[in-house]
């Protein structure tokens, strides 16, 4: 099960990376801001600071759970270094599953973003939990 929570945290990570990519980097490309719901150009523009800020809380996000996944990789069981791992993990994890419940209660047209940005990490924070308890 520690081996599933730490892929299912890696694939979380992995996505949020690829949303700061789209937020911070490509906002102001249509394909980009259209796939978020903007409007217009114009919009993208009036927004891109906003987005700007967004995609790096994001992707230092995906560094605390990259961190942590390798903490724990490298950490032998009930070590200090696999403590730090699993908390950095189940943090990191927790904050997105949490923002995907937050997009999800915004509205039903964000039903499945919030689905596809929470369904990774609950999958590693349930293993993880589980994992720590058996």
């Amino acid at each position: 099960m520690i081996l599933a929570s730490l892929l299912f945290a890696f694939i979380a990570a992995a996505l949020h990376v690829y949303i700061f990519t789209m937020e911070s980097v490509t906002w102001t490309r249509p394909a980009t801001w259209k796939r978020f719901s903007v409007a217009s150009q114009a919009d993208a523009e009036i927004t891109r600071p906003l987005a700007y800020n967004q995609g790096f809380y994001n992707l230092f996000l995906a560094i605390g759970a990259f961190i942590g996944i390798g903490c724990v990789a490298l950490a032998s069981e009930g070590s200090a270094q696999a403590v730090v791992g699993w908390t950095l993990v189940f943090s990191c994890c927790g904050s997105m599953l949490l923002a995907a419940l937050v997009l999800a209660l915004s509205g039903k047209k964000y039903l499945r973003a919030a689905a596809t940005q929470g369904a990774t990490p609950l999958l590693a924070v349930v293993l993880g939990v589980l994992a720590q308890a058996l």
